[in-house]
């Protein structure tokens, strides 16, 4: 079972099967994919998948993001999506594959009453741009990829800290960690009051089983670990 964490936890990912047992445990308060998740989950055909997630899970929050990388034929593919359903929320680019900024559509879009997921931001300015750009007609997630921003060597906890107080001013804005690595993002994005944390679903495994062992059960794990390696090598040192 899950610690009671202050942040919510959104379930990452594409497999729809996966998505339901995740749906159906009551552990996570949402779900999000992307492009590449859904590559990776084999999707082959856009609309009829979306329409299956959103029947098997009907009241949780689910982002779903657009394909297009100009901003009308963005604006078309995002209409579609909201339309889906309620607990629908529209994932769009902070910028496009050009670098130029999507906030044009996202203030328009937030303006209408669209629940948006503005993804793939990384800074601070990104942030104050994105929630000066939307309209409190609508719910906004701000996805600051904290993960990646690690794995280029630069420190996420500023950038998380700063972007959260921003948030934090604005009653329909939630900052968002995502591309999580690791169980402790969760500890930290909490500490951080970070409103949304999503997980992979490796990481929700480990998150269930937190405190089920002690540092020193740890180690007696590891080494049978190594214990199990060494059988299958099947040699010894000379």
């Amino acid at each position: 079972m899950f610690k009671d964490f202050g942040v919510q936890i959104f379930a990452d990912g594409a497999v729809l099967e996966t998505m339901k047992k995740q749906y159906e445990s009551g552990l996570v308060d949402g779900f999000t994919t992307n492009p590449s998740l859904m590559k990776k989950a084999g999707v082959e055909d856009y609309t009829p998948y979306a329409k299956k997630v959103v029947e098997a899970i009907p009241d949780l929050s689910l982002s779903f993001e657009v394909f297009a990388d100009d901003m009308e034929t963005m604006e078309q593919e995002a209409r579609k999506i909201a339309a889906l359903g309620k607990n629908v929320f529209v994932k769009i680019p902070v910028v496009n594959t050009k670098g130029e900024s999507m906030l044009p559509l996202i203030s328009r879009l937030s303006a209408e009453g669209v629940n948006l997921n503005v993804t793939a931001v990384y800074s601070v300015a990104q942030t104050k741009a994105i929630v000066e750009a939307v309209s409190d007609k609508a719910i906004t997630y701000v996805s600051i990829f904290a993960g990646r921003l690690a794995d280029n060597g630069l420190d996420p906890i500023p950038v998380m800290t700063e972007a959260s107080a921003i948030c934090k001013k604005y009653d329909h804005v939630r900052l968002l960690w995502a591309s999580t690595r690791e169980v402790w993002n969760v500890y930290e994005a909490e500490r951080l009051g970070v409103d949304i944390i999503t997980c992979p679903d490796g990481v929700l495994q480990k998150l269930a089983k937190i405190g089920d062992k002690t540092p020193e059960q740890l180690s007696v794990d590891t080494v049978i670990g190594f214990n199990r390696d060494i059988a299958d090598l099947g040699f010894t040192i000379q």
